[in-house]
């Protein structure tokens, strides 16, 4: 796909727009004045592959807890703010490293500029947030309810009061719980503005019914080569998040490192416990950087020809099953060790670099 040109802003360490590769974002559930609980929430996104981490900013207390955690942690630090233009500008002196704000809500022409200015003077981005939960009144009674063409409205005049400020280093994003006005708001801003645009489909609802609503929503927009960063929104544990957005980005051709496993479905052949199987291979494979294929299969209808087909592969017949590699057998286990076989192989990758 050719991806839509956008302009490149830096937040922290990490670059996004431009050619740089799409960025995994999450976003804590921990209370962010308890900064101990949040550093370890962010330490387990780090290790999932998250590259940038949103944290609520209610308080003064949260944007001053902001340096412990940063401190704490790896990848760029963002404060999520509202109503409240002086915990922007506390966030920001206590090292968030981007912000994200609607200035709708913030309040005066003042108010935002001063946000501004402290932006400018610690070098932060700001990230410009319109959803339709929080759609300005103006724009439902000019086109009757929430719409995309609202949405886009919205988003370019509240950048632009950034821009006329002489403040440039925006990102912006339009978010509905509706897929296709998702996809039609994507669709409408992509010509109108080169600002990076942060994707996602919000209030998705809990993990299978937000991540098949994601899936649709984030891969349509991706695959028209429009985002620069998304965000999976789950009512789950913020870790399935960064796995999910990892799985939509490599099924798209735009993740390379990472195991994909894949696995067939069961049927009444199968003679092993494949759907406990599947899940630890799963839950194994995410602990490795390999931009490998890992097939796990339950029956030998298929499972072979997959196995054969991945770079490891293990196939399961009655109470035990085969290991496959670059398509030959390697060798026939019992099937209580098809799970040891497998990370040795993985093990033995890592340390010859062949995996790579």
């Amino acid at each position: 796909m050719d991806r839509r040109y956008s302009r490149t802003v830096n937040i922290g360490k990490t670059a996004i727009g431009g050619s740089n590769p799409i960025a995994v974002q999450s976003m804590t559930n921990t209370k962010t004045e308890d900064a101990g609980a949040t550093v370890s929430q962010i330490l387990e996104l780090e290790r999932a592959g998250c590259d940038i981490i949103r944290c609520a900013v209610p308080t003064i207390e949260a944007a001053k807890a902001l340096r412990q955690i940063k401190d704490g942690i790896h990848i760029p630090l963002v404060a999520d703010i509202h109503f409240d233009y002086r915990l922007a500008i506390a966030a920001i002196e206590n090292g968030a490293d981007k912000i994200r704000i609607n200035p709708g809500n913030i309040g005066s022409e003042e108010r935002v500029r001063a946000v501004v200015e402290k932006a400018k003077e610690y070098h932060v981005p700001i990230r410009v947030g319109v959803n339709s939960g929080s759609l300005e009144k103006k724009y439902i009674e000019k086109y009757g309810r929430v719409t995309a063409e609202g949405l886009v409205e919205s988003a370019l005049g509240q950048a632009q009061r950034l821009l006329d400020m002489d403040f440039h280093d925006i990102v912006t994003s339009i978010k509905s719980s509706d897929v296709m006005m998702s996809v039609k708001a994507h669709e409408l801003i992509a010509d109108r503005t080169d600002l990076p645009l942060h994707v996602g489909i919000t209030e998705t609802g809990s993990l299978i019914a937000g991540n098949i609503k994601s899936a649709m929503g984030i891969g349509i927009i991706l695959n028209e080569g429009i985002g620069d960063t998304i965000r999976v929104s789950l009512t789950a544990d913020p870790v399935e998040e960064i796995r999910s957005a990892k799985l939509i980005l490599r099924n798209l051709g735009l993740l390379k490192a990472g195991i994909d496993v894949v696995s067939c479905p069961t049927c009444g052949r199968t003679k092993i416990d494949l759907i406990g199987l599947a899940g630890r291979a799963e839950e194994l494979c995410s602990h490795y950087d390999l931009p490998i294929r890992v097939a796990v299969m339950g029956c030998a209808v298929n499972g072979p020809g997959e196995a054969r087909e991945a770079d490891i592969g293990i196939a399961g017949g009655d109470g035990e099953g085969l290991v496959f590699k670059k398509g030959e057998i390697v060798k026939k286990v019992p099937e209580e060790r098809l799970l040891d076989e497998l990370k040795a192989q993985l093990d033995e990758m890592v340390q010859t670099g062949r995996g790579v």
